[in-house]
């Protein structure tokens, strides 16, 4: 019997699906705050995400941008200020 093999796969696309979302929320969050955890989070969660397949691969490729932003951002407040820690 191989009922279980389609809810694995059903499960797989969803935890990927998953992944691509929490990539852009993580990356849209990093923008503002604890961009140094949270822009390699989010590049990390997009770059599975679409070596797996998912589904929302635009959502991926978005988290994946703000995850590379999230840096550039924490970057430039690094070389303006001199310290890795910026407030607003």
């Amino acid at each position: 019997m191989h009922l279980t093999a389609p809810a694995t796969r059903r499960t797989g696309i969803r935890d990927t699906d998953g992944m691509a979302v929490a990539s852009f929320v993580l990356g849209l969050i990093g923008l503002l705050v604890f961009n140094v955890f949270l822009g390699p989070v989010a590049i990390t969660l997009a770059g599975i995400a679409l070596y797996r397949g998912t589904r929302r691969r635009g959502r991926a490729l978005l988290g994946l941008g703000l995850g590379v932003a999230d840096l550039l951002v924490l970057l430039a407040f690094v070389q303006a200020d001199g310290t890795v820690s910026w407030s607003f």
